[in-house]
């Protein structure tokens, strides 16, 4: 499996996916690493519809997780988790090929 998720960042996706009228049968958590932030890299998530024909697709509970090709060499080993306390409230991943974060925790260098 290319990537984890915490219980916590299951139930995080489960919440919004409610929160947005998406049911899970039908879409699935496209996680995919794009160029951006002020370390070079950022992560970003969202929902889809279409496996591409170089995509993986991974199942964590019943959330369908998508990855491209180059996001998946870039993510493997990484973990999802979602926090709401005092070191800020949202999505996290701890990317152990990361040689580099951003102060925020948005952006990553290789």
């Amino acid at each position: 499996m290319t990537i984890s998720m915490t219980d916590r960042a299951v139930d995080q996706i489960h919440e919004v996916a409610g929160d947005e009228n998406v049911d899970l049968n039908e879409k699935m958590l496209r996680v995919a690493v794009v160029p951006g932030g002020c370390s070079g890299l950022t992560y970003d998530l969202g929902w889809d519809t279409t496996v591409q024909e170089e995509d993986t697709v991974e199942q964590h509970q019943d959330i369908t997780v998508v990855l491209d090709k180059k996001s998946r060499l870039y993510l493997d080993g990484t973990e999802l988790d979602f926090t709401d306390g005092l070191d800020g409230d949202g999505f996290h991943f701890a990317n152990p090929q990361a040689s580099r974060e951003c102060a925020c925790g948005e952006s990553f260098a290789l």
